[in-house]
């Protein structure tokens, strides 16, 4: 994200940051995702099936080939 910090200041706006509560919102977040209500695919990196999950989690805390959302799928084969 590029930022002219300069016309930031200039226009006395201010940037805060913080963690959404997952714990908050993660049920609901993901009751919306299964019943199809909403999309995530923009986030989503790969879709693997299950057995791929131990390769997965050491390629995402790698950060190797892009990994930045797993989508684990028990069913897939």
């Amino acid at each position: 994200l590029a930022v002219a910090i300069g016309t930031l200041l200039e226009k006395g706006l201010r940037i805060g940051t913080g963690q959404a509560d997952v714990k908050r919102y993660n049920r609901r977040l993901r009751d919306l995702i299964t019943e199809g209500r909403a999309r995530p695919g923009f986030v989503v990196s790969h879709e693997l099936p299950l057995e791929e999950a131990p390769l997965a989690y050491q390629k995402f805390d790698r950060r190797a080939d892009g990994y930045t959302k797993v989508i684990l799928k028990p069913d897939s084969v």
